[in-house]
């Protein structure tokens, strides 16, 4: 398995900067449940982390929830080999880091309500109005 992940096609993470760590998984298994170490931590310290400046606040801005400290890490026990947990793991922190990277939406350009969708949203509630008021007793 190559060192660096690799992010997008100019943002690669060198493998320096990760660390893993491994433990059993848990669920339900076999025989084998009780002596493989399957389950994969992978870390990625963002904060001091080799990132662009600019990316790199973006990815701490972003990922502020899931920060411990500046780190990032991300779990996979869903496979049963190890190989694979951490190829899992490896996707799952690119994913999050692509994702966290990228320049933020444009804002929205605010809009005024057309006059149909006016129409039709007091016509809603004049529909909604009419109903309650025939569910009304005579004596209310």
């Amino acid at each position: 398995m190559p060192d660096d992940l690799p992010v997008t096609r100019t943002l690669v993470i060198p493998g320096a900067e990760l660390s893993e760590r491994f433990s059993r998984s848990s669920g339900p298994g076999g025989q084998g449940v009780n002596t493989t170490d399957s389950r994969v931590e992978l870390s990625y310290d963002v904060a001091a982390s080799s990132l662009p400046p600019v990316v790199r606040s973006r990815v701490l801005d972003s990922l502020a929830g899931r920060l411990v400290d500046g780190v990032l890490t991300v779990s996979a026990s869903e496979f049963r080999t190890q190989l694979a947990n951490r190829r899992a793991a490896r996707e799952r922190l690119a994913a999050l880091v692509r994702s966290a990277a990228g320049p933020p939406p444009p804002k929205r350009r605010l809009t005024k309500p057309t006059r149909g969708s006016q129409r039709r949203r007091l016509e809603a509630k004049k529909q909604r109005s009419q109903t309650k008021q025939l569910r009304r007793g005579p004596d209310e």
